[in-house]
């Protein structure tokens, strides 16, 4: 399938925050509940030790996504992990949710920061986890340029598939909100509301969803993507299984080359 840059409405500035925020907080819960974190586990356990960092900087980090999950599993394999989370949109909320019970090992940026322009304050391994679909080339090129700029490492982890069997499975995504908002914590009253009285969360889950399918980089998309920054990164691309769910996870990792003496 040909890759289609259409329009989610999580990217409009003038989307209430309100159902941003409840949507994320839909896929945050599913990313946990199925585990879809398990395959980035290695990849990035072995990132992390050949860029020697233990400080990861998320950005695009909605609710969180599956960074609660990957600093228990990294913790497992002897990494103490610290991880800082930025969104342009930041569901503050939940950030502040997540850091509660994380015993100080994630912390996050009350204000909004672009992928494409991180402040140089913000050191660490930068991750991307189910949102460089959101770039159009130039800005997916700009985001890794931010990071080349400042020499730092760069994961890139993708699960939305341009596929056609992947838009069909999608159109049941309804459902999957109705069914899993009972369970999603901290309850509230508003998510009940915008749920099933006004489906907008429903309806914006369909339709991101899809869209983000039809955005999708393939691996090969992405690796052509870092053309003009091969020289000064070592890069590393493919696809891996989720595992019991069924699908693919596309990845993109990026780590400085050594610098060489008088260059």
């Amino acid at each position: 399938m040909r890759r289609l840059h259409l329009v989610e409405l999580e990217d409009l500035d003038w989307w209430p925050v309100v159902i941003r925020d409840l949507a994320t907080d839909y896929l945050g819960f599913m990313e946990s509940r199925f585990q879809l974190h398990r395959p980035i586990v290695p990849l990035l356990a072995n990132a992390l030790r050949r860029a020697n960092t233990n400080r990861i900087i998320d950005l695009c980090s909605g609710s969180g996504g599956p960074l609660e999950a990957l600093v228990g599993e990294l913790r497992r394999r002897g990494i103490e992990v610290m991880v800082t989370l930025t969104d342009r949109f930041p569901n503050v909320r939940s950030m502040m949710n997540v850091s509660s019970r994380s015993a100080g090992a994630i912390t996050f940026e009350c204000d909004p920061i672009d992928a494409r322009e991180v402040p140089d304050r913000l050191n660490g391994f930068r991750t991307l986890f189910n949102s460089f679909h959101h770039f159009k080339p130039e800005d997916a090129t700009a985001v890794l340029t931010s990071a080349v700029r400042n020499r730092q490492p760069i994961g890139i982890f993708e699960i939305p598939l341009r596929a056609l069997w992947a838009v069909a499975a999608l159109l049941l995504t309804p459902l999957y909100v109705w069914m899993a908002t009972p369970f999603i914590r901290p309850f509230s009253w508003q998510r009940l509301f915008w749920t099933y009285l006004v489906p907008l969360v429903p309806l914006m889950c369909l339709w991101d969803g899809v869209v983000s399918t039809l955005r999708a980089y393939e691996s090969d998309e992405l690796y052509a993507l870092t053309e003009q920054f091969r020289v000064e990164y070592s890069w590393e691309y493919g696809r891996v299984a989720l595992g019991r769910t069924p699908g693919s996870l596309t990845y993109l990792i990026g780590i400085p080359s050594p610098r060489i003496a008088g260059a």
